[in-house]
């Protein structure tokens, strides 16, 4: 599990700044790009893989004693209440990843304020914790749906985390605040997965395929540049299923999909692990306290 290569000392802005922690929890079958090949019907046809990779992210942060947010499907929640509890127990954040994980782009306003307002209570009843924190599938937070963070005050969340301040393919604003912003008239926080600007044009960094298809050093040297030139905190985020090279292969993919999907699983594990020794971590709720109790860092 532990990398290979030996992991460097963390410097002194690593010391100071507590990053957040994050965890998508769906199955390898519900990801947004495998929507043109699996039919959301058939979803409970497939193998499921999520409650045992959760699990080992799990032990592997009890291992480094770092606690997490999970940003969790309601439809997983529905059938794994076992796993919801296992989460709060350890004493991590339990957050609403959506019902379904159905693009946000996908939905008209009401179809989202239902999608929301039933993972918000599913994810309560299994884990018997309020749910305060939100992140939208792929990022779908753009500006085809404006009213979204307003629609999210309304359901009673305290905090999003669903812009991507990037371009890219699927999903991105570009010229998006970098890090916290108020949002809804102050209602709610918005809490951007990170980038570092090189040259005016920003560059993600706060996990995903990024992390996992580029070489580690990239994201540590791009994380440490955060902190030392934002003084700002990192959000990282990943998904149980890119810790698992064992997963059942989705067939007809396209070579751009396949390659996304699949490269570099097998590293994943390990390279997480360098991740938790390298920095520090918390959950979104610890890390961004001063901005959910009302004092907002509005740094573009």
């Amino acid at each position: 599990m532990t990398d290979s290569t030996n992991s460097t000392s963390v410097s002194s802005a690593s010391q100071i700044h507590c990053n957040a922690m994050t965890v998508d929890v769906e199955d390898y079958y519900q990801v947004s790009a495998f929507v043109p090949y699996v039919e959301r019907s058939a979803w409970d046809n497939h193998e499921s893989r999520v409650v045992a990779n959760t699990d080992r992210i799990l032990a592997l942060f009890e291992q480094y004693n770092v606690k997490g947010t999970f940003f969790t499907l309601g439809w997983v929640a529905e059938r794994h209440p076992d796993l919801i509890r296992r989460i709060v127990d350890g004493g991590h954040e339990l957050a609403s990843h959506g019902w379904d994980h159905i693009m946000v782009t996908k939905l008209s306003r009401e179809e989202f304020s239902e999608d929301i307002r039933r993972s918000k209570q599913m994810l309560e009843d299994a884990g018997g914790v309020e749910i305060q924190g939100y992140r939208a599938p792929s990022y779908s937070f753009t500006k085809k749906n404006e009213w979204a963070h307003t629609v999210l005050a309304e359901q009673g969340y305290r905090y999003s985390s669903s812009v991507a301040p990037i371009k890219h393919d699927l999903y991105g604003i570009p010229d998006a605040k970098r890090f916290a912003n108020p949002q809804a008239d102050g209602q709610i926080i918005e809490l951007p997965i990170t980038t570092t600007q090189i040259a005016g044009r920003n560059l993600p960094c706060g996990g995903g395929g990024w992390f996992r298809l580029y070489p580690y050093a990239l994201s540590r040297w791009a994380i440490n540049r955060v902190h030392k030139q934002d003084n700002e905190r990192a959000i990282f985020y990943f998904h149980p299923w890119e810790i698992d090279p064992q997963q059942p292969r989705i067939e007809g993919l396209d070579l751009r999909t396949r390659f996304r999907h699949y490269q570099n699983l097998s590293q994943m594990e390990g390279r997480v692990e360098r991740l938790l020794r390298d920095f520090k971590w918390g959950t979104m709720e610890a890390v961004f306290a001063s901005e959910l109790t009302g004092k907002q860092n509005t740094t573009s």
